[in-house]
């Protein structure tokens, strides 16, 4: 769904060099704040080299070097750096990633800190176990430290997570036919009494246009609909409305526009 309370832009186009560029815009209509950004991506494919740059109205100017496949087959390392020139304010990470057909690992270091992060999934028929952490090195300190197990089973999937020991979650997606997808999700926090749950589902009207609905323990509806208008030309909208407070009104819309060429 797109985002409520917000009207959206994206436009994606490719080079005959082969440099794609990705410019979005949205509009808060709550706040009437606007935000946009311009991204440029190059590939050389041959030496498994990609470049990412992105500048966004809030004057911060990204820049991402990968290698990917050279140094050995699945490994992917990355330099990731930021400068907002107004400030002065610079920053980096270092991003390393290995994946096979069952495994899955990952480790950035982030010189602000600096802050080491660390995340390993592994597969077996169908089951899928996962482990996060964060570990600020000049607090000695172990500042995240998650668990999740997961099922998959053709149409059917069970996701289950523990955050910091104290946060518990779980979901429960399927797929009951080609048109039809549903989804339960619960969550709650250790010490509390309080459980929060929400349902949601998605109906395809046709090839090129859907439907979306989800509700929760606040009662807050969403529903969106999307709609292809032609190849690389897609329409999202969508509404939240507070049950609650139905006729006290704040309610919100959004709207999306996607456009790629």
């Amino acid at each position: 769904m797109s985002g409520f309370g917000v009207v959206k832009l994206d436009l994606k186009t490719k080079s005959q060099s082969g440099v794609e560029f990705n410019t979005s815009g949205s509009s808060n209509t709550d706040t009437g704040k606007a935000a946009g950004s311009l991204e440029t991506k190059y590939k050389m494919k041959e030496l498994g080299l990609s470049f990412n740059q992105k500048w966004n109205t809030d004057n911060t100017l990204a820049t991402e070097v990968t290698v990917e496949d050279q140094l050995a087959q699945g490994l992917k390392v990355a330099l990731d750096t930021s400068f907002v020139p107004n400030t002065g304010k610079k920053s980096g990470k270092l991003k390393a990633g290995y994946k096979r057909d069952f495994v899955n690992v990952g480790c950035d270091v982030d010189f602000e800190g600096p802050v080491v992060h660390a995340a390993a999934v592994l597969g077996y028929e169908g089951w899928l176990a996962g482990y996060q952490m964060a570990f600020d090195t000049a607090k000695s300190k172990l500042t995240q430290n998650n668990f999740a197990l997961a099922r998959i089973a053709g149409d059917f999937q069970l996701h289950t997570n523990v955050n910091d020991g104290t946060e518990f979650g779980g979901s429960v997606y399927q797929k009951v036919n080609d048109d039809l997808e549903t989804a339960v999700t619960l969550a709650w926090t250790a010490g509390s009494n309080n459980t929060r749950f929400g349902i949601a589902a998605k109906y395809k009207l046709d090839k090129d246009a859907s439907i979306s609905a989800k509700v929760n323990n606040a009662s807050l509806i969403g529903v969106g609909y999307t709609q292809s208008l032609r190849p690389g030309v897609k329409i999202t909208l969508s509404a939240l409305i507070d049950g609650k407070n139905f006729n006290a009104g704040g309610h919100k819309v959004g709207m999306g526009f996607e456009l790629e060429a």
